[in-house]
């Protein structure tokens, strides 16, 4: 399958929604130069391809109640189909668990995970985390401070 041709106008279009995705049809047709029916024509070809997935809200994670975020590195019993699979179901069910990253090097997983604080993010870890059978080993990195959290993705030109 051969890559989605972007244009000026669709890169344009990816930028201010990744920034504003619930900017409207009709003020995001003024800021790329459009009328309201082609912009809206636009966003859907976009999302049909696939390169919008999604919408989502960013929430404040003090103001919910969740200070305590986490890099775990994962190692499993055995790098093997099943293990992977086993893993992967487990986590599945763990809401705590934002990201899960299958990655090189010395651990198999990377995850993200956020907790109330460090008890519950403890217990996470001591009850659910842990007792998944293929884990082997853990290594946890406290996130003390988040300097950068773009979620915005630079569109790459086409050649």
């Amino acid at each position: 399958m051969l890559p989605f041709k972007l244009d000026k106008i669709d890169k344009k279009i990816l930028d201010i929604l990744q920034v504003d995705g619930r900017i409207t049809n009709a003020q995001l047709s003024k800021d790329i130069g459009l009328s309201p029916a082609p912009t809206l024509e636009r966003v859907k070809k976009l999302e049909n391809a696939g390169i919008i997935k999604s919408y989502h809200a960013k929430l404040d994670t003090e103001k919910i109640n969740l200070g305590v975020s986490t890099y775990v590195m994962v190692s499993l019993k055995g790098h093997n189909r099943s293990n992977i699979e086993k893993f992967i179901k487990a986590i599945d069910g763990v809401d705590e668990i934002i990201e899960c990253n299958h990655v090189t090097g010395s651990s198999d997983f990377i995850l993200k995970v956020i907790a109330k604080d460090i008890p519950s993010y403890q217990k996470l870890m001591l009850e659910k985390v842990s007792e998944i059978e293929v884990v082997d080993s853990m290594q946890s990195m406290v996130i003390l401070s988040t300097f950068k959290d773009s979620k915005k993705m630079p569109i790459p030109e086409n050649k």
